[in-house]
């Protein structure tokens, strides 16, 4: 059964504003979700209104949502019902007052008995920490309920896991992964109607774990900050996104079990002080890696204003409109967040009223004054002219750039060649390491840098 038209149509909205949005989506283990039968989507939740965005663009399956009933007002609260989102009553929002969310709860239960696909984030809440809070365990008593009346009695729990690289930055990238499908059967209904609390601690303690084997996760921001350096110093020149990501994740799982290790403490010790030492001459390590001088900085450059004499003239129709529209955006995805992890959401909706009243009103006006065959016109160089913009911007800031590349390696000649010798000094140890301490179970991501 094919989803709804308002369904459809807010999905394939959604996508195109996350698509603008992010400069590249990466989705791994789409084969992991069930073509049919009930689904429940469960992720790690860093990202707000942005995270069930993307399962929706990105699952290929129709998904019900529970969300905090605070939401659920004018005119968002119209949205998120085109989405098929079942408002839930938190006991954070309501203090000690009446919640009732059995109607909720049936509803969303109803969903995966017909065979459908619901989400849920069983952190409960948003948040900024660079780890999984305590999972809840509403997503396993869901499961644990419906497996006994669902099609083929069981259901089946995707864990997703969002990775953002920069996750309040406009056109910056995430990775959407899906985990192996956790099939809940009789055998877990049979234990759940014994003892109900034990199951449901069970299945969520099962759920947690499968988050944690696609997630980054580290005890706080500044041991991630290093852990990444560190990741940048092992991995070759290129790599893709599924394989940062999956990099950044082993060495934040691993090195607690290692960081008791004098050498491994002092490694990396030396790695944070070697990116202060990055970040007082204003660099960082692509700099090094991707050379400031000779040809390399030179071929950038030329490819780039290459790139701006293609864009700029197919953005100047829109420019005028698209310059203000994007910086009042940020401004007001800056004002309207309560809290760090809202500040991209809050760009994104910003970003979809003001582009769509803009590309609604202006072609309004034009009509109104100049006629309804420039309206009609300026309705189609619009959009077009919008990706025009947003790839110059682009290529402007990487011209930016290079120009902060070349003034450094004007001022800074004697310091980049020390900086240089360092990180390969750093890099050779960091790959030496790992080949020491890694667990014998684990295969090296990059095999071709064991010693």
């Amino acid at each position: 059964m094919s989803p709804p038209l308002p369904y459809l149509a807010v999905q394939t909205l959604l996508r195109a504003a996350v698509t603008t949005f992010f400069r590249e989506i990466f989705v791994s283990g789409r084969s992991n979700i069930p073509e049919t039968g009930p689904v429940i989507f469960a992720g790690n939740h860093p990202n707000s209104l942005i995270d069930p965005v993307l399962v929706i663009a990105t699952c290929g399956r129709q998904v019900s949502f529970a969300a905090k009933d605070a939401l659920f007002k004018p005119p968002l609260g119209t949205f998120l019902r085109a989405v098929g989102a079942v408002p839930f009553a938190r006991r954070m929002d309501h203090g000690d007052g009446p919640r009732d969310n059995s109607s909720s709860l049936r509803a969303l239960c109803d969903v995966l008995a017909e065979g459908g696909a619901m989400g849920i984030f069983p952190e409960g809440l948003s948040h900024d920490r660079p780890h999984l809070m305590e999972l809840r365990t509403g997503a396993a008593r869901i499961a644990l309920q419906t497996a006994g009346r669902a099609a083929g009695g069981r259901v089946h729990i995707v864990p997703v896991g969002l990775t953002y690289i920069r996750r309040k930055r406009f056109r910056s990238r995430v990775m959407v992964r899906y985990g192996e499908a956790i099939c809940v059967d009789q055998a877990h209904v049979t234990a759940s109607a014994q003892d109900p609390f034990s199951a449901a601690r069970a299945l969520t303690n099962q759920i947690e774990e499968s988050l944690v084997a696609i997630t980054v996760n580290a005890s706080d921001w500044d041991t991630l900050r290093v852990l990444d350096g560190v990741r940048r110093l092992y991995q070759p020149g290129k790599v893709t996104l599924k394989e940062r990501t999956e990099l950044a994740r082993r060495f934040a799982h691993y090195y607690p079990t290692v960081s008791g290790i004098p050498e491994v403490a002092q490694l990396f010790s030396e790695v944070r002080d070697f990116q202060e030492r990055l970040e007082d001459a204003g660099l960082t390590d692509r700099d090094l890696v991707r050379g400031l001088v000779g040809r390399s900085l030179v071929h950038r450059a030329a490819f780039n204003l290459a790139a701006v004499a293609l864009w700029l003239p197919l953005s100047l129709p829109g420019l005028p409109l698209h310059l203000p529209l994007l910086l009042l955006i940020g401004y007001f995805g800056l004002l309207f967040a309560p809290r760090k992890d809202v500040i991209g959401t809050s760009r994104l909706i910003s970003g979809l009223v003001g582009i769509g009243l803009a590309y609604l009103l202006t072609p309004l006006l034009i009509g109104l004054t100049a006629g309804w065959g420039w309206a009609a016109l300026a309705a189609i160089l619009l959009p077009a002219s919008g990706y025009a913009t947003l790839r110059l911007l682009e290529r402007g800031v990487s011209l930016r750039r290079i120009w902060r590349s070349g003034w450094a390696s004007l001022s800074l000649r004697r310091h980049l060649r020390e900086l240089r010798a360092e990180r390969a000094e750093l890099s050779e140890r960091v790959i030496a390491t790992v080949q020491t301490y890694k667990p014998d179970e684990l295969d090296l991501l990059f095999p071709r840098q064991q010693g």
